[in-house]
Parts: C-alpha cells; structure tokens; sequence
C-alpha cells in the first residue's frame, strides 16, 4: 500500500555543497549468497554491465564539482562495493564497522587501514554496526538504525564516539534492512551560516518503521518528504544528494516529482545491476566529512 505525501511545502532555492566520497569499483561483484531478501544467487549477475553502471555514478560526482577517494576491491568480497557500511566519519573520525554476517567481516579491516592510512582518527568498535548504512547525519543529530544489522548497543557506542544526539529507529520490513534503504538526507548542511538551509530535511518510507520510529520522525520532520512504496521498493531512498542535487533511481519517479516540488534537482542513476545484491546509489557512497 502506498503513503502519499500529505504535506505540501512551497519549492525553496536549493544549494550545492561540496561533497567528498569513499567509493569502491565493483571490480569482483557478483550474488554467491543471501544476507537480504535481494540476494538471489540462482540468479546471473553481470560484473561488466555494474563497473558501467557503476562509473556513471562516480563520473557525475565528478562532473557536480565533488571529489571521490577509492578503496582498493578485494577478491573474495563482492559486497565492498556497498562503501556507505565501510564506517561513519564526522569532522575527520571515523568510525569503523563490525558486520553481522561472516560474508562481509573480511571488508572491516580494510575499511579501518585505508582510513588510518590517509589520516583519520580511527575508533575500532566493541558492538555489531554497519557504518552509514544505519547511521545518518541531519544537522548535528544522528539518526541509528536498528531491527536488522547494526544493534541497539551501537547506537549507544556512536554517540558516545562524536558526542551528539542519536534518534534510535527500528526498521521492521526486511526489504529495507539498512537505515539509508528507508531514509535519505536531502540537506547534508544546515544552517544558514553554512550555507544550508535553516532546518535539514530528509525524505522517508513511512511503512519501514514501527509506529514509534514513525511518531518520532513525524515530530523531528514534520516537513519530510514522505515516499511511497511504490518507489521505496525499487530504492528510491537509497540515494545521495549535494542539498541541490539529489541522485536517484529512474524508477523512482514519483520521488522524483516531489523533489523537483521542493525545489531539489533529480538526477537518475540506474544500478540495477548493483541492486541485485541489496545496494543502491547511497550504499555505494560513504560520505567523508573532514574537520
């Protein structure tokens, strides 16, 4: 069943902000086993047609003014291409992932070198987390999700490791078993003085969330974009923006109206082939916010 927007906000001028990214070049990606209802081995996988798909989204951020660092793929861990589970960086820490599942564990260690090597304060975790893939940054709140992947005692963990607010959510469809499949942070600047708008927005699917996650985000957002089902299902949420430029699957076409609404600018990505194993646009980008 679909949510329709009930709210309808005046289109607001919107403005670019300089972003930095981690990404990782699917170079050995392909769907040999199921950690999310996504993953369908019996199902071919094309590693040619997701390093295209894939290089469409790195040469536009490219071509919109922002810089994007790599991390080198290992052989043996296709999902390492999803970088926004490779850690959760604020004002130049980082910090790093524990993964639920066996699958993934070997992409931790890497995520922890690659970030000491190029000079952030690195804090290795005591609980399971799954980097940005639960936690997001609005203003100076963190929003942690939970049901799935990153645990509760995590969300303790990252607000004592940056020292701000953490909104704990509880994510209770197994489609949408990472925070950034549900929710996408329209204003990654708020404050005028920053260049941001006054208040940071975000856009969400009200039906991956417990009625008290929904209450809580009704109360903090009461101007959010709410998606509906329809294009939350094809990861119309998992998708990057720059507060002007917002990068989204062309399926998503009913988000992709509300945005141009608000005053944002859509840009269609197509990685289906990358979604064949449970990613999108944002869970191939990890946002890296230097001090």
């Amino acid at each position: 069943m679909s949510t329709p927007e009930t709210i309808t906000a005046p289109a607001t001028p919107r403005t670019a902000q300089h972003r930095r990214y981690l990404m990782c070049r699917p170079e050995h990606f392909t769907v040999s086993y199921t950690i999310n209802p996504w993953m369908q081995p019996a199902l071919p996988t094309d590693t040619e047609k997701a390093v295209a798909q894939w290089q469409q989204l790195y040469d536009l951020y490219l071509e919109l003014g922002h810089e994007v660092e790599l991390i080198e793929p290992l052989e043996g861990y296709p999902d390492m291409v999803y970088t926004a589970n490779g850690g959760f960086v604020i004002d130049g820490r980082a910090y790093v992932p524990k993964f639920r599942f066996t699958e993934r564990a070997g992409e931790a260690p890497a995520f922890s070198d690659w970030f000491r090597a190029n000079g952030y304060d690195t804090v290795e975790p005591e609980e399971v987390n799954e980097g940005e893939g639960d936690f997001l940054l609005v203003g100076d709140t963190i929003l942690a999700g939970t049901g799935f992947r990153s645990t509760d005692d995590s969300h303790r963990e990252v607000g004592a490791v940056f020292g701000r607010e953490v909104i704990s959510l509880n994510l209770t469809d197994p489609r949408f078993y990472h925070l950034d499949t549900a929710l996408t942070v329209l204003d990654p600047v708020e404050g005028m003085h920053n260049g941001g708008p006054e208040r940071a927005n975000i856009a969400y699917l009200p039906g991956a969330f417990d009625d008290a996650s929904r209450a809580i985000l009704e109360e903090r957002f009461p101007d959010a974009i709410l998606v509906s089902d329809e294009d939350g299902s094809v990861f119309g949420l998992n998708s990057a923006s720059d507060g002007r430029n917002v990068i989204i699957s062309p399926r998503a076409t009913g988000f992709e109206q509300q945005l141009r609404d608000r005053g944002y600018n859509p840009i269609m990505v197509d990685l289906s082939e990358l979604l064949l194993g449970g990613g999108g646009i944002k869970c191939c980008t990890l946002e890296l916010r230097a001090k």
